[in-house]
C-alpha cells in the first residue's frame, strides 16, 4: 500500500494525537525522514499556525514539540478546562513551586523559610505529580535533599527552559510603592502610640 501523505501531513497528525513533547528526531524517526527536514516543517507548521489564527499552535517545549491551544482563546479553554479542577494546584503548591523554580537547587528548610510554613507535604505532592525532583545534596551538616524542577514543569508551564520565566521583578511591588506603604504604616504607628 502505497503512503502519498506529505511529510507536513504526517507530522501534523502525530502530533495532534501525541500525550506528551515529542522531539524532533522521535518524529523523524517514526515518519522516515531526516531530522533537519522535520524542524524545518515544524517550524514552517509553525509560523502558518500562528498567521491563519488557528485555534492550536505549535510548541517547542523542553522535551520536544506539542500542540497546544492558542493564547488568542485561553479563556475558552480555562472556562473548559475549570470543568473538572480536581487535578489543580492549591495555592500553596503553586507558592512553593513558584519558589523551588527561582531559587534551584532549595532544600525544605530554606522553602520553609521563605514560606514561614512547614513545606513537607506539598513538597511530597509535588515530587509525586511529577513537577520537582531531587537535584542534589547540600553541603554540610545533615546534607539536606536539594529540589529543583522537572522537564515535566517546563512542559506544563509551555516553558523550553528556566530562563523563559518571566523576571522575578515583574512581581514584585516597585521601589516607590513600597517605600509609601512603609511611609504610611509609620505615620499609621505613631498615631496609633500617640492616642
Amino acid at each position: 500500500m502505497r503512503d502519498d501523505a506529505s511529510l507536513e501531513q504526517r507530522l501534523e497528525a502525530m502530533l495532534t494525537v501525541a500525550l506528551e513533547p515529542i522531539s524532533a528526531e522521535e518524529l523523524a524517526d517514526v515518519a522516515e525522514a531526516d531530522a533537519e527536514d522535520v524542524i524545518a516543517v515544524l517550524r514552517s507548521l509553525r509560523t502558518q499556525f500562528v498567521e491563519e489564527k488557528r485555534g492550536f499552535q505549535l510548541a517547542e517545549l523542553a522535551s520536544g514539540w506539542v500542540m497546544q491551544s492558542s493564547p488568542d482563546v485561553a479563556q475558552w479553554v480555562t472556562r473548559f478546562a475549570n470543568r473538572d479542577v480536581s487535578h489543580r494546584l492549591s495555592s500553596a503548591a503553586l507558592e512553593t513551586l513558584a519558589i523551588i523554580a527561582y531559587r534551584q537547587p532549595i532544600s525544605r528548610a530554606q522553602i520553609t523559610a521563605l514560606r514561614g510554613v512547614n513545606v513537607d507535604g506539598v513538597v511530597r505532592l509535588l515530587e509525586q505529580r511529577g513537577y520537582i525532583e531531587e537535584v542534589g545534596r547540600a553541603p554540610g551538616p545533615g546534607q539536606s535533599i536539594l529540589y529543583g524542577t522537572t522537564e515535566l514543569f517546563l512542559d506544563r508551564m509551555g516553558l523550553a527552559s528556566l530562563s523563559d520565566l518571566p523576571p522575578i521583578e515583574d512581581f514584585l511591588v516597585p521601589l516607590e510603592t513600597a517605600e509609601a506603604l512603609m511611609a504610611e504604616m509609620s505615620l499609621v504607628s505613631d498615631d496609633l502610640d500617640g492616642a
